[in-house]
């Protein structure tokens, strides 16, 4: 081959190199859009939760006699994961029956589950109270779950959750009070064991707090803001009725959040009723995989008049901040509506893969018990 030639080919080659860049940079530019969801996610699903972690999404939901997770990394496909039953109550005693309102946190290098319970014979307020499974697994969906027992709070009651700031870690709950039900935190010894005093920091004393014939307030939901503000959204109202809503307390960076005086409340509910979207209640937090987006999971009914039924159904949107730093919620994005899954989601087979061995399922209820 001849210089001339040589010259050539190589001429070619880096056409053809700098004409595959080209092409590489416009398909870029024309990528696809990000892949959409419409709620909700499943058909049936009260007191749903969500926990991340690693981009892998854990789920579940009150079913009344059982506790059941489910995994998936793409959260448009959940109605595709298959739900694995963790644990199934005893026939007899403290926590054997009404179980609801689950939450899965992973907490010094291990899984809990927090979730309310009835005892065996009783169905009154008297006798439900919070309970914890621990799972020292890497993997929850792992079936060995020991159960810690009851927490050992100064009331009965509901809808436990945990948090930590500042170095400690928090309980807060609803206890059945002097009204229907308040809102109380208490320190943590141990993620199944509270540690000195519990301070009522809430109660149901605003008119759409009071719906449905009961005076309720529930479901506390601990976010911290960018600017260090602590906040507990909470459910407000009966359940049952189509005003159950979400309500919003606030308490100063370097408040003491033992501190009752600490915490203020929003005058109005932040997220209700709308756009074809009753009793929004009961929700959670989780970010994105990537952790660039906040995101808010909660339950509705899709028509009024549903009350408080298994017909609540999971549904989740983004959430931004104001420019004080407070979450802005917005209104319930109508059924239906197309909307980006969260940023970082990645697609894979998880959702269809063999699940560990399964523990049989209880005989599922059509309806868990009203509350």
């Amino acid at each position: 081959m001849t210089w001339r030639n040589a010259y050539k080919v190589a001429w070619a080659v880096a056409l053809t190199a700098l004409l595959a860049a080209c092409a590489r940079l416009g398909a870029d530019s024309m990528a696809a859009p990000r892949a959409t969801y419409t709620n909700p996610l499943l058909p049936s699903g009260p007191d749903p939760w969500i926990t991340q972690v690693d981009g892998v999404y854990y789920y579940t939901h009150t079913l009344g006699n059982r506790i059941a997770l489910w995994r998936t990394v793409d959260i448009a496909t959940l109605s595709e994961a298959e739900p694995l039953v963790v644990w199934t109550p005893p026939e007899n005693g403290l926590n054997a029956h009404s179980i609801w309102a689950p939450e899965l946190h992973r907490l010094d290098g291990k899984w809990f589950l927090y979730y309310t319970a009835t005892a065996s014979g009783f169905t009154d307020d008297a006798h439900r109270a919070v309970f914890v499974l621990e799972n020292a697994s890497a993997d929850p969906m792992n079936t060995q779950w020991i159960d810690r027992g009851r927490i050992n709070t100064a009331y009965a009651g509901i809808d436990g959750t945990v948090f930590s700031h500042g170095g400690k870690r928090y309980f807060v709950y609803s206890p059945y009070t002097d009204t229907d039900t308040s809102l109380a935190i208490a320190e943590m010894a141990n993620p199944w064991t509270l540690a000195g005093r519990e301070t009522i920091i809430a109660r149901p004393d605003r008119p759409w707090e009071q719906q449905g014939g009961r005076q309720i307030v529930e479901g506390p939901e601990f976010l911290l803001g960018p600017n260090g503000d602590l906040f507990l959204t909470y459910s407000a109202s009966a359940c049952w009725s189509d005003d159950y809503s979400l309500g919003l307390l606030h308490a100063a960076p370097g408040a003491d959040p033992l501190d009752a005086a600490a915490w203020s409340k929003s005058p109005q509910p932040v997220l209700k009723s709308a756009n074809g979207v009753y009793a929004t209640g009961h929700n959670g937090f989780f970010v994105s995989p990537d952790g660039e987006e906040n995101w808010i999971i909660y339950h509705a009914n899709s028509g009024p008049g549903m009350k408080c039924t298994s017909k609540r159904a999971p549904h989740i949107q983004r959430f931004g901040w104001t420019d004080e730093g407070w979450p802005a919620f917005g209104e319930p994005v109508a059924e239906a509506t197309p909307l980006p899954v969260p940023s970082g989601t990645r697609r894979s087979e998880l959702n269809r893969r063999p699940s560990p061995r399964q523990i049989p399922a209880a005989a599922p209820t059509s309806e868990p018990p009203i509350r």
